[in-house]
């Protein structure tokens, strides 16, 4: 390998300087030359929330998950909260917070830093691409070699601040995310974990069959310095030369597989792998850390939906022999993932501790668009592009002018001493374990999706968080916590707020949703559950949820605790286990009822009466219902669009399920993940939710006319009540609309066929004609006193005439 390679790959993973393992140390507010962090230094900070408020906000989500004594329990330690520790743990935040970015940001970045537990299965999400629309461009080289050019036009755009920042409603959104995207590695230590990045990095690795190669693919100057079709050349050179070792030997020193043990145990073993001076692996290990991304060539080729997730999520684990040969050993999960099965599906597979969804998503979305513009372009040079600028052609360029490069892949050579070999062994047997012990199931729902939603008036996001919470209740007849976050990008270095899907208003409407009541009181309670959930769900993307703030008030306590010398905060009869962090994926849900349960004979506003001794845990957080909000069991995201399949994640309790969906134009997508708690049948009883609420919303709506008819309908619905000369054949009905009328009865219509499509109305020409001409405009014979006025009329019975040659085919409206 070349020297610039092996000395910057080896600084980047072992020489990090302190500001490059400190995750917040690049991120200065100081506005950028380009147009992608731009509108960084007008972003407003993110405001702490008035504590009276969040304490409010905290009652309310926990009131439809408690019964009436535990929630009189935790009103009481509220109270005692606001009183004493609350207000001068909140003086203590702003304190913290001044000249921070966020006051959030530096805990956020612990809780996921601190996790100790595999990052698969349990903290990395992942997407699954649409399969590219051009069927001879799904073979697996042509596919990975058009993504990878892609990404790295993405970079490219980046390095040059050329990318256009995101907006929302014209406002812009903060950027620093997309600058933790690529060359970054979640580097394990004994102390936790830190964010590496090696900000020049101009390399790839790729891993076939548990092996590893790398190459050079950017010059000094972010510009690509190789085609698609030499892309293409490489990898099918690493596809043929990872074939010449048997599966099940290459598996023996899969060492991505190491990457998926307990973070302390990896760190040990990284330890192990630096140890020898004189071996490989340290400068191996350097090439995998500081490369921009990796790109995973699977040799499997997955045909469902959930093995599909399944297989960007984890990987398969298949044992042949004893020896395990799944994909699962084709994978490295520290840095973000690119993969490409053998058929050309494609996914995404991201470490999440320095971006969210939202920033993975725009980056799948922009290189999913410029694979297909891409080739598109060879077929119409004026093809549209997505960047404001492209590399010069690699194929015209001056070879001096690409400086110190290796375009040839060389492929990694890692010295498998015994300790690593059986440290290999147990990692892989306890991730088969792990993989075992969840299971992945899919819909692809497509009888309806966003339009209907909201021609129906709903919000869609709140309309399927409600699918969620009925299907559960009708299997299990309660309510549980659930979780779903809001982007708050809207502030410098926002994250997400929790949205608390369960309030009193959506267990009211699953209660309803499941009683013999009628349909117009169930879609009434869905309406009101929906609006709810849509005020929750913009206070949150204002950063006025209780879910951060409560999460910053515990840090800063438990700073106090460190910085006091005092004994363990569990000492005080609490424990810090199950609290609302980003990691854990918190659940809560709900709104209080009567009269102000935070009210007291102690006035609120003022200084706190007296101050517990630090080492007791605050009365909030020593109440049980501080680990009942923690306890998530649907943990939901809402991430994607029409670029993506699937987007999904594992369950983030052992009786939980994790549900990752994507609500597209007509139809929704759901990835739904558990330690098998019957997860086929929860999805199937979403189905049956999302048919049946349909049914009952088209029984209780009058709407005339389809949501995605074209204002020509209009035209055509105005022409109907002209007359005709005489028909020319009969109009063929499809589906009634919404509140159109049909010989059948509503009831008849609402008990017909099981997705509530109901029968079809037809009139026959005879009865159409009737209808014209009883309407006195078909054409009267009658002869008028003004010549114009004659050929007008004639005119227009012609053009009735034309319109109504042929059957009229009726639209089916879903």
């Amino acid at each position: 390998m070349s020297r610039r390679a092996r000395d910057g790959a080896m600084n980047a993973s072992y020489a990090y300087s302190p500001a490059a393992k400190d995750p917040l140390a690049h991120h200065g507010t100081t506005s950028k030359p380009g147009i992608t962090f731009a509108a960084q230094d007008r972003l407003p900070k993110l405001p702490i929330p008035d504590l009276k408020n969040t304490c409010q906000q905290y009652l309310e989500a926990l009131r439809p998950l408690q019964n009436d004594r535990e929630h009189e329990e935790t009103q009481a330690a509220v109270r005692e909260f606001l009183r004493s520790e609350g207000p001068l743990l909140q003086e203590r935040l702003k304190k913290y917070s001044t000249g921070k970015s966020s006051y959030i940001e530096q805990f956020w970045y612990d809780s996921y830093l601190n996790f100790d537990n595999p990052v698969v299965l349990n903290l990395n999400p992942f997407f699954l691409l649409e399969d590219d629309p051009t069927p001879a461009r799904n073979n697996q080289v042509t596919r990975a070699a058009s993504l990878v050019i892609s990404a790295l036009s993405f970079v490219r755009a980046i390095r040059k601040e050329e990318l256009p920042p995101d907006t929302l409603r014209g406002q812009p959104l903060c950027m620093y995310q997309y600058s933790r995207i690529f060359g970054t590695a979640r580097v394990p230590t004994e102390n936790g974990c830190h964010i590496g990045q090696d900000p020049t990095s101009k390399h790839m690795v790729v891993l076939c069959r548990g092996q590893f190669y790398w190459f050079d693919v950017l010059d000094d100057n972010s510009d690509l310095i190789m085609t698609e079709k030499d892309v293409a050349v490489n990898l099918k050179v690493i596809v043929e030369d990872a074939a010449q070792i048997p599966i099940q030997e290459a598996a023996k020193a899969a060492v991505g597989v190491l990457s998926t043990e307990n973070r302390k145990i990896w760190a040990g073993l990284r330890d192990v792998l630096t140890r020898d001076e004189d071996s490989n692996n340290a400068d191996c290990l350097g090439i995998v850390d500081s490369a921009l991304f990796i790109l995973c060539l699977d040799y499997t080729s997955p045909q469902s939906g959930a093995d599909l997730c399944t297989n960007m999520l984890c990987g398969t684990s298949e044992i042949v022999k004893g020896v395990q040969v799944g994909t699962c050993t084709n994978r490295w999960y520290d840095k973000l993932q690119i993969i490409v099965c053998e058929n050309g599906s494609a996914g995404i597979n991201f470490e999440h501790t320095g971006v969210d969804g939202h920033t993975v998503l725009r980056m799948a979305s922009d290189v999913y668009t410029d694979t297909i513009l891409r080739f598109a372009r060879t077929i119409n040079g004026q093809a549209p592009s997505l960047w404001a600028s492209t590399s010069p052609d690699p194929s015209k360029r001056d070879p001096d002018s690409f400086g110190d490069v290796n375009t040839t892949p060389h492929k990694l050579e890692w010295d498998m001493i015994p300790e690593l070999n059986t440290a290999l062994r147990f990692a892989e047997t306890r991730l088969a374990d792990l993989i075992q012990q969840n299971e992945f199931q899919t819909l692809e729902f497509s009888a309806y999706g966003k339009t209907f939603m909201t021609s129906m008036g709903f919000s869609p996001d709140a309309y399927v968080q409600m699918a969620f919470q009925a299907a559960y209740y009708g299997l299990y007849g309660r309510v549980e916590c659930t979780y779903e976050p809001a982007m708050t990008k809207i502030y410098l270095h926002g994250r997400t707020e929790a949205i608390r899907s369960v309030t009193s208003e959506a267990a009211a409407f699953v209660r309803t949703f499941w009683g013999e009541n009628p349909a117009v009181q169930k879609v009434d309670a869905l309406r009101k559950a929906c609006a709810k959930h849509t005020n929750v769900t913009r206070q949150c993307a204002k950063a006025q949820g209780q879910d951060r703030h409560l999460y910053a008030l515990f840090c800063v306590w438990q700073r106090a605790l460190d910085e006091e010398g005092a004994e363990a905060a569990s000492s005080g009869g609490g424990s810090s286990n199950g609290r609302s962090t980003p990691a854990d994926a918190d659940s809560e849900g709900g709104r209080s009822s009567g009269t102000d349960p935070l009210s007291d004979d102690i006035s609120q506003g003022g200084s706190p009466a007296r101050r517990q001794p630090a080492q007791h845990l605050p009365a909030l957080f020593a109440d049980p219902g501080w680990e009942k909000l923690n306890n998530t069991i649907l943990s939901t995201s809402n991430c994607g669009n029409p670029a993506l399949r699937q987007f999904g994640f594992g369950p983030t309790s052992a009786d939980g399920f994790g549900i990752g969906y994507i609500i597209k134009e007509d139809s929704v997508s759901i990835c739904a993940s558990s330690k098998h708690r019957q997860t086929k049948r929860f999805v199937e009883a979403i189905e049956c939710y999302l048919l049946e609420i349909r049914k009952l919303l088209r029984t209780t709506t009058r709407q005339g006319s389809s949501p995605t008819s074209s204002r020509a309908r209009e035209v055509d619905e105005q022409n109907n009540k002209l007359g005709r000369v005489k028909s020319r054949g009969r109009a063929v009905q499809g589906a009634p609309v919404k509140g159109s009328k049909t010989p059948e009865s509503e009831e008849v219509q609402a008990e017909s066929d099981e997705d509530g499509l109901g029968g079809y109305g037809f009139f026959d020409a005879g009865q159409l004609l009737q209808a014209l001409k009883s309407s006195g405009a078909g054409g009267s014979g009658e002869k008028e006193d003004k010549v114009a006025a004659a050929h007008k009329e004639a005119a227009a019975a012609a053009a009735a005439a034309r319109r109504n040659v042929g059957k009229k085919l009726r639209l089916t409206e879903y």
